[in-house]
């Protein structure tokens, strides 16, 4: 087995509540060519001269609601989850966000530290499913800064595990024991994306979205499907655990904008739902394996009030996997595995 070492990709957080931290976090982010994919110009003036203005101190305030004594949830979390990691494979592991701190140039200075023979990094994009906004470009980031400063040992990446039944068992296995409460429905809400990306994304040109069954009919897209994906694992899901597609739902949440994001919405299905006679819902949050605003803000608390006030009855959000015992040793596994294969 060569020499390795483990870096775990997540997407970051402003370094602070402060609105200068996250105005500058938001402009790194939102200036990303595959998270806003329109021409340099128009993305600078409707990101630099709309969107963050107007946002950041919005945003600013939400993840003041989250904010821990030690920092951000998700960095927090993802800390957590290299202490338990590193303790069970026996070799160094590091953090780095695809957004602010700490950075890819930081985590693999500090693995060749740890590691000065080091051969080897296996990179664990901490996104279950593709898409160019998420796991591409945290994948491509990393490559970028390996190049530019000439590390001598070499790179590879865990292919985006959404089926893998790894990923599928740990999953589940967070789900099960929330599903012994009663309860009429489960919503599996999963971070939107522009239709548009589907289509940018589809190597043929001509499966995604292009018919009402596109997901399920076998197609090369579908390697680079976000959409694909996220019903995959909400299907792998459902029937690990036996729950009755009646009682399954999908939805797609953070949209942003006013073109068409994947359907259907779920800040609108939560104002609908109790209409329709779901009064106790759960919802989990498969695209994300570490709390973070957009689970304990967007949806523990935005999500819940709008389903309670439009005549829900109860609203438990599920935890995503963090530090769950189950998940990290399947993140052992990804690791075993993909040392095995080289």
């Amino acid at each position: 087995m060569k020499n390795c070492g483990v870096l775990l990709m997540n997407l970051g957080s402003p370094d602070s509540t402060a609105v200068k931290d996250v105005r500058k976090y938001l402009m790194e982010f939102l200036m990303d060519s595959r998270v806003i994919d329109y021409p340099y110009i128009f993305r600078l003036l409707l990101v630099g001269g709309i969107i963050v203005p107007f946002r950041a101190a919005k945003s600013a305030e939400a993840y003041k609601k989250v904010w821990t004594k030690r920092g951000s949830p998700l960095i927090v979390i993802t800390e957590d989850v290299q202490h338990e990691l590193e303790k069970i494979i026996g070799v160094p592991v590091e953090i780095s966000m695809r957004y602010a701190n700490p950075t890819p140039k930081n985590a693999l200075d500090n693995l060749l530290k740890k590691s000065p023979a080091l051969e080897e990094v296996i990179g664990i994009p901490m996104y279950p499913h593709f898409a160019m906004s998420s796991y591409e470009t945290a994948v491509e980031h990393v490559k970028k800064i390996h190049t530019k400063n000439k590390y001598p040992f070499s790179l590879k990446f865990i292919d985006p595990f959404y089926n893998d039944v790894n990923y599928i068992d740990a999953l589940s296995a967070s789900i099960q024991p929330f599903l012994e409460q009663s309860y009429d429905t489960i919503l599996f809400s999963y971070h939107g994306l522009p239709e548009r990306h589907l289509r940018k994304a589809d190597p043929t040109k001509k499966h995604c979205l292009q018919s009402p069954d596109c997901c399920h009919t076998a197609s090369p897209a579908h390697a680079t499907c976000y959409r694909h994906q996220c019903i995959m694992t909400t299907e792998l899901v459902a029937q690990k655990l036996k729950i009755p597609k009646e009682k399954t739902l999908l939805s797609f949440q953070s949209r942003l904008g006013r073109e068409e994001w994947l359907k259907p919405y779920t800040a609108k299905l939560l104002e609908e739902l109790p209409g329709l006679g779901i009064k106790k819902l759960l919802v989990v949050c498969p695209a994300f394996v570490s709390d973070c605003l957009e689970t304990l803000e967007e949806m523990a608390m935005e999500g819940k009030k709008i389903f309670l006030e439009a005549g829900g009855e109860s609203f438990t959000l599920i935890p995503c996997m963090n530090t769950n015992p189950a998940w990290i040793q399947k993140m052992k596994k990804f690791v075993e595995k993909s040392t095995v294969v080289a």
